[in-house]
């Protein structure tokens, strides 16, 4: 269990390095979280940190991933059970680029990408209305484009928090820093603020 100030104790399969100031987590090789959509085939096995919430709120943090292979990963996500839960993140994309990716999963994974950026690094905001989620990257942590706004199951306990992924490579990390949780409710996803 992990204390950081502002959030309630965090959980997970992974012992983090946390300096007070910034979080790095790391993954092992062929590490991931996604149900295939065409095989549905289930990989459940990347390290992450989740706390649990209840009512709305927003996550967010600036990542930075030390990229070694295709589809490294540092996220932010929401887990409600095995069949239930999303991600967005910072990813490596095949064509050697940092881009900003989400997956919904209700029973199977999508996948969906997003925009490409030039640095690896961006700020990762997720947002709960009511039963419905927001995903937001920003180049500067102030203005937010809206990724994605989607529903997961109604009545289902919601957990928040931090992911780390490696599925083809050998290993990578990923710092999350300027952390901040509000238990708030985002009142319009596409002004970007």
């Amino acid at each position: 269990m992990l204390e950081i100030p502002g959030f309630p104790p965090l959980e997970g399969n992974i012992h983090p390095h946390w300096d007070g100031q910034t979080l790095e987590l790391s993954a092992p090789a062929r590490t991931d979280l996604f149900t295939d959509p065409s095989s549905g085939a289930v990989f459940a096995n990347a390290p992450h940190l989740t706390f649990d919430t209840e009512g709305d709120f927003t996550l967010s943090a600036r990542v930075k991933v030390h990229f070694q292979g295709t589809f490294d990963a540092g996220v932010l996500m929401v887990y409600q059970d095995s069949s239930s839960w999303a991600k967005l993140y910072l990813e490596y994309s095949p064509l050697g680029e940092p881009m900003v990716v989400s997956v919904v999963t209700k029973g199977v994974s999508d996948d969906c990408n997003s925009s490409v950026l030039s640095e690896p690094e961006t700020y990762l905001r997720i947002s709960r209305m009511g039963r419905a989620f927001a995903f937001h990257y920003s180049r500067d942590g102030q203005f937010w484009h809206m990724v994605r706004h989607f529903a997961l199951e109604p009545n289902l306990p919601t957990r928040a928090g931090f992911l780390v992924q490696a599925p083809r490579g050998e290993g990578c990390s990923a710092q999350f820093s300027e952390l901040e949780l509000s238990w708030s409710t985002l009142s319009n996803i596409r002004s970007g603020v």
